[in-house]
Order: C-alpha cells, then structure tokens, then sequence
C-alpha cells in the first residue's frame, strides 16, 4: 500500500519510517508520537497518512486506517494493557483525525457505534489481494509443503490465536476429516496482546508461516476455514479464493460482506453445521467447482492498486483543504 502510494505521485508522498533499531512495538510506538510529527514539521507536510490504527496526536492533521473496532467490541481477546492504550489513546487519535479510513461497511458502522466517530469522516476504501496468491502451482509449492510435512490432504485456517477467532470450535471439524483421511491445519502464532485461545485437539498447529510460504500452503489446500466470531475484513478469505481454494467462513461481522456469494457461510457457534459445510467445501465435486470459480471472481475486485487509487484520491482532496 505504502509503496503503491509513492509511486502514484513520488512528489507528494514521503516515507517516514523508525530507524531498525526502533522497530520493536513500545519503541516504535514512542517513535511515531515524538519524532514523526518532528519530521513531518521539517517536510513541510499538509497531512500524515498512518496505516495501522494510531497517529501522533501532536501532529493535528491526520488521516487514518482503523481496521476494525474489535478491541472495543470484544474487549476479552486483548490483554489489559491494550485495550486500555487503544480504548483511550487510540480513541483520541480517531476522534481528533481529519478523516479515518475502514475496510468495510460493517466496520463503519462499528466505529460509528462504538467509538462514536462522526459518519461524514469515515471512508471506506477495502484491502486487496496481493498479486502473489494465484491458482496456479508455482515451483517450490510441493517442497514448501514437504518441509512442513505436509503429506496428506488438508484443510487449512490462517489466524492468529486469539479468542475472537474462535479456534477451539473447530474440534469437531478436524475428528470428521480425520475420519476421512484429511488433516486440519492451523498457520499463525499468538501476540503478546492478545488473549491466548489455541486450538482444540485434533488441529495441527504449523506456527508462524512466511509471506514467501503462505501462497503454496493456500495452494495446496483442499478448503478454507475461518469460524471466527468478529472480523472487520477478513482478507484471509480473500487470499485462499484468489488461490482457487473454496472457502467457508463465519456468518458473523463483516465476512458475509466480503465474501459475498463467493463462501459457504456457516454459523461458528454450531460445530456440527461448520463442520458440515467444510465437508462440503472439501469433498463435493460440484459445490468446489462452484466455489473455486466464485472465488476468483470475487477476489478479481479486490485489488491493492485499487485501494492505493482510492486512498490517493482521498489525500489529495483532503491535502487541499
């Protein structure tokens, strides 16, 4: 996104970034309230555009991405120290913003509720699909999938282990694939932020994957999972449809939205019906075909140029005012 950005208009955009030795969460964050709004005086800047949730408050003309109000929503998946940074700070940050960009209509109306943002400042620009995720096998698929020993058919889930994913209720996904010969299987790790939920018996947990792994593990997959109760996008959905994986995903938030007619959607309260459609989405010939060739369509509107596009054009009307 950021690059995309610049390249649109390599005047009007400037990167600022905390050197590498100030990466780390707590330092980067000190970083983005004491010396970006110094740099951003220095250059002379009519806005500061930040990506992730927060922007310094000393620097009074912002705009900024808010994903998601899920800390306020669900404030149980977070640990004490966040929520109380992002129900307060990050709060103040969205309140005193020129303008805030979501990712879906459902977040709008989240933020709206919860955080009482005023509609007129909130846009919705959704997230893309990077161009890395294709149907087609690459080189270097096969053996990917070899080094994480996956040898037997599966079905896979790409989350984090936090509560609101809703991880636990697969349990009884993975006892009737295994009964079919075919493995349940979980990429992602945990945050120091978020309240631990791993999954339940029977998952097989590969950890943390690489950007250069995820497109072949997608790729390899029979069907995608994802029963988590609150989502503001759910790109991950996107990502396994641009694969020409099918997917079944929660009827919860905004994942209805952005998977439209493309997914099975089940309710991830109800093991044994999200167990079903998983079944469905990976062995019946007919319902795969259909969700393979609704995927790819889906997942074509949903293009990183596109929202670079919608952004720029956001920032510019806003810089000029």
């Amino acid at each position: 996104m950021i690059g995309r950005l610049a390249s649109i208009d390599p005047v009007r955009y400037r990167v600022a970034q905390p050197p590498r030795w100030a990466r780390r969460r707590a330092v980067a964050q000190c970083w983005e309230q004491t010396a970006l709004p110094v740099q951003a005086a220095r250059a002379r800047a009519t806005l500061v555009f930040s990506p992730a949730n927060l922007a310094p408050l000393a620097w009074p003309r912002n705009v900024v991405v808010m994903h998601d109000a899920a800390v306020l929503r669900e404030p149980a998946a977070y640990s004490r120290s966040y929520r109380a940074w992002h129900r307060h700070f990050g709060l103040a940050c969205a309140r005193r913003a020129l303008a805030v960009i979501t990712v879906s209509e459902f977040s709008r109306r989240e933020l709206i509720e919860l955080a009482g943002l005023a509609p007129e400042r909130l846009a919705v620009i959704p997230g893309g699909v990077d161009a890395r995720f294709t149907p087609g096998g690459m080189a270097g698929d096969a053996a990917c999938r070899d080094r994480r020993g996956l040898r037997a058919p599966y079905v896979l889930t790409v989350a984090t282990a936090d509560a609101r994913k809703n991880l636990r209720s697969l349990e009884r996904c993975a006892r009737e694939l295994a009964a079919l010969g075919i493995e349940l299987v979980w990429a992602g790790d945990s945050r120091p932020y978020f309240a631990d939920a791993r999954p339940a018996s029977g998952v097989r947990c590969l950890g943390y994957v690489s950007d250069g792994e995820l497109p072949g593990l997608y790729r390899g997959a029979l069907a995608f999972a994802l029963p988590s109760r609150y989502e503001g996008f759910g790109l991950t959905c996107l990502e396994a449809m641009a694969s020409g994986v099918p997917v079944v995903a929660a009827d919860r938030a905004a994942l209805p939205e952005t998977c439209g007619d493309a997914a099975l959607l089940a309710d991830p309260d109800d093991e044994g019906a999200f167990a079903a459609a998983v079944l469905r989405a990976a062995t019946d010939a007919g319902v795969r075909v259909r969700l393979r060739e609704a995927g790819l369509r889906r997942a074509g509107a949903f293009s990183w140029d596109r929202t670079a596009a919608e952004t720029h054009a956001l920032l510019a009307r806003l810089s000029r005012e």
